[in-house]
C-alpha cells in the first residue's frame, strides 16, 4: 500500500496485518490447487473463524465484533491480495446476513445472527435466477401462504456459497400483480424439505467459491421465516446491494494490489539486456499507471464506507461508483501485471494469470458495471432535474 493517509485506526490496522498474515501464511500456499480443483475453502472458514473474524461485521449483541462498513472493507481488501476466491466465500456470509441484519426481527436477529458470528454456519444470498440479475423485479420464484407455511417454487441461479451455506436469504414473488413491491424475502435452512441444489459451476474464475442453482419444490418455509413483511422484498434488496457493493469494490482493490505487488517485485529481479526490466521507461510508466489507479480505487472505496457508516440515507451512486470503477481497475491492473510477466504470466506457474482470471468476476456479480453505470446516470438525473 502507498505512503498515503487513509486514517486508518489502531484497531483496523491490527486486523489489517492480522488477516495479512493469515493470507501469507494460509492462503498463499493452497490458493492454487483450490483454484486448480476447485475445492471450497471450509478450513480456511474454520480458521478465520477460530480468529474471531466471521462475525466482524455483526453486531456486539448478537455475538459479533461490531466492526464498522470500512473495517469490514478493509478485511476483504486484504485477504482479496491472496484470492478473492477465498476472500468472497468470506465476504458471503455478510451478503446473504445483510437482509437479516437491515430488516428481521429482533427474534430472528437473536436465533440466525450468532451462529454466523461463531463461524458455526454460513450464509448465502439467493436474488438472481435464470432470467432475472440485475432485474430484481423480473424474479419468478414464487412463495404461496398456506397457513402457518409459504410454499416456495423456483430456481437460483449462480449462487456463491450455494450447498455449502446453512442459512439462505431467498426472494420469492409473493404478489405477481404488484410487480416489485410483490417480492417478499424468507430465511430458509438448508435442510428444509424440497430445498436442493444443483451441480457445482466450473467456472473462469473464483474457482475456490461455491456457485450453485438453488431448486424449490413445495418447500415449505415456517412462515416466521418472513423478513419484515409481505412486499417489502425489493427495497430489502437494493438496501442490502448499498452496502454490499463496497465490499465487492474491496476485493477489486486488493486484487489489483496484490497483482501490482507481484509486478513490481517481478519487474525487479527479471532482467533483459544486462538490467531489470523494471529500468525500461516505458514499463516504469505502466506499473505508475497501475499503482495510481489502485489508489484512487481505494479512494472512492473508502470514501463509500466511509459514507454508509456517517449514516448517510442515500449511497446507491457512491456504492455504485466504487463497485464498477475498483472493478475495471482490477481487470486493467491485472491484465497489465500479466503483460509485465511477459510469456511467464500466461504460465499457472505464477499468480498473476490467476488474479487476470479471477478479476473478470468482478465487473459482472452483484449488478454488471453496466447497471452501476445506469444507476450512477440516473442519480445525476435526478440531482439535475431542477437546473
Amino acid at each position: 500500500m502507498a505512503n498515503i493517509d487513509w486514517g486508518i485506526t489502531e484497531e483496523q490496522q491490527e486486523i489489517i496485518n492480522l488477516i495479512d498474515d493469515f493470507g501469507k501464511e494460509r492462503i498463499v500456499p493452497v490458493r492454487a490447487e483450490l483454484d486448480e480443483k476447485g475445492i471450497f475453502p471450509s478450513e480456511l472458514l474454520k480458521e478465520l473463524a477460530q480468529m474471531d473474524l466471521m462475525g466482524l461485521y455483526i453486531p456486539e449483541e448478537y455475538g459479533g465484533f461490531g466492526a464498522d462498513q470500512l473495517s469490514f472493507c478493509m478485511a476483504v481488501e486484504t485477504m482479496s491480495k491472496y484470492c478473492i476466491g477465498v476472500s468472497v466465500s468470506y465476504a458471503a456470509n455478510a451478503l446473504g446476513a445483510d437482509p437479516i441484519l437491515l430488516g428481521a426481527s429482533d427474534e430472528q436477529k437473536k436465533k440466525y445472527l450468532p451462529p454466523l458470528a461463531s463461524g458455526e454456519k454460513w450464509a448465502a444470498y439467493g436474488l438472481t435466477e435464470p432470467n432475472a440479475g440485475s432485474d430484481v423485479a423480473g424474479i419468478q420464484t414464487t412463495a404461496v401462504k398456506k397457513g402457518d407455511k409459504y410454499i416456495l417454487n423456483g430456481t437460483k441461479q449462480w449462487i456463491t456459497n450455494g450447498g455449502e451455506a446453512d442459512i439462505y436469504t431467498v426472494f420469492a414473488v409473493t404478489n405477481k400483480a404488484r410487480g416489485a413491491r410483490g417480492v417478499s424475502c424468507f430465511i430458509v435452512e438448508k435442510d428444509t424439505p424440497g430445498f436442493s441444489f444443483g451441480k457445482k459451476e466450473d467456472k473462469l474464475g473464483i474457482r475456490a467459491s461455491a456457485t450453485r442453482e438453488l431448486i424449490f419444490e413445495d418447500c415449505e418455509v415456517p412462515a416466521e421465516n418472513l423478513i419484515g413483511r409481505e412486499g417489502m422484498g425489493f427495497l430489502l434488496a437494493m438496501k442490502t446491494f448499498d452496502i454490499s457493493r463496497p465490499g465487492i469494490a474491496a476485493q477489486g482493490v486488493g486484487l489489483a494490489q496484490g497483482a501490482l505487488d507481484e509486478a513490481v517485485k517481478y519487474a525487479k529481479v527479471r532482467k533483459q539486456f544486462g538490467k531489470p526490466i523494471i529500468a525500461n521507461q516505458g514499463l516504469l510508466w505502466m506499473l505508475s499507471e497501475m499503482a495510481t489507479k489502485v489508489e484512487t480505487a481505494r479512494a472512492i472505496t473508502y470514501a463509500a464506507c466511509r459514507t454508509i457508516d456517517s449514516g448517510a440515507k442515500d449511497v446507491s451512486k457512491v456504492s455504485a461508483m466504487c463497485k464498477y470503477y475498483a472493478g475495471d481497475v482490477a481487470m486493467s491492473v491485472t491484465t497489465d501485471a500479466v503483460q509485465v510477466f511477459g510469456g511467464y504470466g500466461f504460465m499457472k506457474e505464477y499468480p498473476v494469470e490467476k488474479m487476470m482470471r479471477d478479476a473478470k468476476i468482478l465487473q459482472i456479480y452483484e449488478g454488471t458495471n453496466q447497471i452501476q453505470r445506469d444507476i450512477v446516470g440516473n442519480a445525476l438525473v435526478k440531482e439535475y432535474a431542477s437546473l
